[in-house]
Formats: structure tokens, sequence, C-alpha cells
């Protein structure tokens, strides 16, 4: 089951079309000067029909871990049974063709993990791979999400003016894609905002669900997003640009209703969906079942393709490889729907976590310690963390 299987770019013009009809106009504006320092043609994207994708953004710090004394993983390696201990060897042998990497504005480490500089790099590796890349903009110095969508500690002071906001995430979306065609690098996918349901960069771009609120608040939210929209398009006119929520289990049309209402501009619906943590008081495979569904219906009210681009389970179920492979199954057999899944850092065990996560830095505004990530899916054997094939086998092909 667990071979060698990716999806090399074979054409150089690698046609988007049934991505690109959901919220957009679809017009495609004319590059600016994004380009600037590359010689030779553009990069092209690496063209997937189904996605089987993990978010490795870790990565990183990990490997320098291992090469580093006195830190939590050294001497480890990654490694899996085909012997490959390179990250990206071992995804595509487990059956991976995608990579999404986060970006954060400023970094709270000081080493600056999944800033401009760090994806830029992992985004080179995975695509001299032959793995598509997906690009993750937080716009955020941190973990944005639905309880926490901080305004960059540099654009503080456009706080409140939508305006000089929106020019911000323009600036800046470019800035970070630039550095991406000047690698060498074509994403085939980027977010414009990390699990958006309740707006983003706030106080400007939070979502109002008063009466009196509710209209000038998504206002200001799309005036954010279709920035980033726009500026993404300028520098890679073909990309196919996500809007992303948590909870696929939910029923999201009414907000994607609302979204476009307003004007909000996506070509593909991203999702979250973490069957074993999302809601406890449902079953596993209510939840996959619920997800499903909810992906159907949103591809077909919506005219366009929905993706999983977050997925975990909890390895210390038994049951977490049977929900998973249940989830892919469902999901590869919705292939007219969905566009794929993205198991959200699957590489780490349980016990390895970031440097920030047990600094005094205030995290979301307040300082605390942080536990390790629980739902990795990769197993310590020694010095050796290798995949755990009970749930990352299912994203073979």
């Amino acid at each position: 089951m667990i071979g060698k299987r990716w999806i090399l770019a074979s054409m150089a013009a690698f046609c988007l079309a049934a991505f690109t009809c959901c919220g957009g106009d679809g017009a495609k504006e004319n590059p600016d000067d994004g380009g600037e320092g590359q010689t030779g043609p553009d990069p092209k994207p690496v063209a997937v029909s189904f996605a089987r994708g993990a978010d490795i953004s870790w990565v990183s710090e990990m490997e320098r871990d291992m090469k580093a004394s006195g830190k939590s993983l050294s001497g480890f390696s990654f490694r899996d049974g085909q012997g490959n201990t390179d990250i990206f060897a071992i995804l595509k042998g487990l059956g991976m063709n995608s990579v999404r990497l986060r970006v954060w504005v400023n970094p709270l480490d000081a080493a600056r993990w999944s800033g401009k500089d760090d994806m830029v790099k992992l985004a080179k590796r995975a695509f001299d791979s032959g793995l598509a890349v997906m690009v993750d903009f937080h716009y955020s110095d941190f973990f944005a999400d639905p309880s926490h969508q901080d305004t960059p500690s540099a654009w503080a002071s456009y706080s409140g003016d939508a305006v000089k906001m929106a020019d911000a995430v323009s600036s800046y979306t470019k800035e970070v894609l630039t550095a991406l065609k000047s690698a060498g690098v074509a994403p085939t996918w980027v977010q414009t905002g990390n699990e958006t349901r309740t707006g983003m960069l706030w106080p400007t771009g939070k979502l109002d669900w008063s009466a009196s609120g509710r209209s000038a608040s998504w206002a200001r939210f799309v005036q954010l997003v279709n920035a980033g929209y726009a500026a993404a398009k300028s520098v890679f006119p073909d990309v196919v640009v996500i809007c992303h929520l948590n909870h696929a289990f939910a029923d999201n049309a009414w907000w994607f209703e609302e979204f476009k209402a307003a004007g909000g501009k996506f070509d593909m619906i991203g999702l979250s969906h973490y069957p074993m943590a999302d809601d406890p008081s449902k079953s596993w495979s209510a939840m996959n079942s619920l997800a499903q569904s909810g992906v159907k219906s949103l591809s077909s009210k919506f005219s366009c393709k929905v993706m999983v681009v977050e997925y975990g389970v909890k390895p210390s179920d038994a049951s977490a490889g049977e929900c998973t492979e249940a989830f892919l199954s469902a999901m590869k057999s919705s292939s007219s729907a969905c566009a794929g899944v993205f198991y959200w850092e699957p590489e780490v065990d349980g016990t390895w976590k970031p440097a920030v996560y047990s600094s005094s830095v205030k995290k979301h505004g307040k300082a605390e310690e942080w536990s390790a990530y629980g739902m990795g899916a990769f197993k310590r054997s020694g010095k050796t963390l290798s995949p755990n094939l009970s749930i990352l086998g299912a994203f073979a092909e």
C-alpha cells in the first residue's frame, strides 16, 4: 500500500479552471514587478488531481534541534521503512504529493521559524522534490484561529483603518510571494487568512454579529481578504486562492453566503477537520459523515472545489487509523467536490514542542506555557522519528 506515488507537473500551462469559479471574478491581474531579479521563465505550479498532503511547518526547527546539542531532539533523525531520512522523501514514500506551509509576519521567537525566509526555504525543498506547495498566510505574528486573530506588531498603528491595513496585507502578500517566485517556486494554492470564521486582523477586520454592526464589519473584513486575493493573483495569476474556516462538520454555507454578498473573493473553500477533538459529544464516524456531507454541499452550492486543509486525529486512540482511512476514502470518492486533504503537523510525536511553547513570550496577549501537540502522526523509537503507518498509510494513492 505504501510506495512512492506522487504527481509532477507535466504541463507548462496547468489548468486550474475547475477551481477558479467560486467567489472570485476570475479576472487575472497583470503581474507587478514581483519577479524582479529572476532570470528565465516563471516557475509553474505542480499539478495534482487530488492533494494528499501535510502541513510540516515545524520541520525547520525540528531539524535544527536534531543537530544542536542540548536540544530535545539532539541526535534524532527522521526515518521511514525504506531508509529515507529526508522529510520530503518520506512524505513522498507515504504517497503524499503536497505540502502546506504557514507564514507569520514577525514570528515571536528569535530564530523566526515560520517567517518569510523559513517558509521560502521549506517551500523550495518541497517544490524541488516535486511536491505541490500551499502557502498559508496567517497575517499575524503567531497562530491565527477563530479565537485569536491578532494584528502583527508591525501593523499595530493601522488598527481601525481598513484602508491602511488592506495596503499592508497587499504589500506583505506580494513581498512573500515575490520571494517565492525569486526562489523558483510557484505555489499551487494560497490561503488568505487562517480559520477566519470570526474575521482577521482584529479589531479592524473582526466580524460583528450584532444587527447594527454586522454589515460594516463584513465590508472591512472583505476589504482585507480581497487585498490578499488581488495581491496573490498579481504575482501568480493562476494560483488558487483559498478561504479557510474551521469545523468542517458544521453548517458553513451561511458564512460563505454572507462573505460573497459582501463582495468576498475566493477560488476554493478550505476547511479544518479534527474528528476526534472538534466535538467530543459526537463519534468520529458521525463527525466524518457530517464533514463529507458539508464538503459536497458547499461544493455544489458555490460551484467550486473544497479542500480539507487541516486534518488530525489522536494517535492514542485505537481507532485513529480506522478513522483516517475512512475519511480519506470518503474524500477520494468525492473528488468531484473535494480537492484533497492535508494532515496538520504529522511529523511530531507528542513529546517534542517548539521552543516558543515553553517560553515566557506572550502568546495571544498573555504569558503561558503550551503543551506538546498531541495529534502528530510520527512515532519515537530510540533516536528515530518514523511515520505511524496505521494513520498515514491512508494517504497512499
